[in-house]
């Protein structure tokens, strides 16, 4: 009766056990997943914000060298506002 009793309990444990094994495994899984696809986005999302932090970039880059070229060619022609003043006291 002792061992009837035993290998009773050892096969509902066993069960037990094999059961929590799959939903683990299923939560494993699904985590698995979930993490995948956090990793995505967060890639899509930076890739977003290098893009445009490219463009930005792009764009001061742009307004230097348009302000350079505007001051070389007031250094040039003397139209500055401190070379007007002293072409005026040349004369």
């Amino acid at each position: 009766m002792k061992k009837s009793i035993i290998l009773f309990l050892a096969a509902i444990l066993s069960f037990s056990i094999y059961s929590c094994r799959e939903t683990t495994q299923e939560k494993t899984e699904e985590a698995a997943e979930a993490i995948g696809e956090d990793i995505e986005a967060g890639a899509k999302e930076a890739g977003e914000k290098i893009k445009k932090g490219a463009e930005k970039a792009g764009e001061k880059v742009k307004e230097g060298a348009e302000k350079i070229e505007r001051e070389i060619d007031e250094e040039i022609h003397n139209t500055d506002d401190v070379n007007n003043e002293e072409a005026a006291d040349d004369f």
